[in-house]
């Protein structure tokens, strides 16, 4: 068998971004950065909070509605 084939194997920490939570895993690389984790993430908080985007065709109208007034 080869020798030096497999890559090196890490126990890294990562810290999420947003909720500071800590998590160890195994890897092949050295560093991760997580922005949301399980713990602060909407789907599996139950947080339903949405934010609106409005689009090109609502703007669309409001200006019209504006220019018709």
């Amino acid at each position: 068998m080869k020798k030096n084939v497999h890559p090196q194997y890490f126990v890294v920490e990562a810290t999420c971004s947003t909720c500071q939570k800590q998590f160890k895993f195994g890897s092949t690389k050295k560093q991760f950065s997580v922005d949301v984790c399980s713990g602060c993430h909407p789907i599996y908080t139950g947080n339903k909070a949405q934010v609106k985007a409005t689009g090109r065709v609502d703007r669309f109208n409001k200006r019209l509605e504006k220019k018709n007034k």
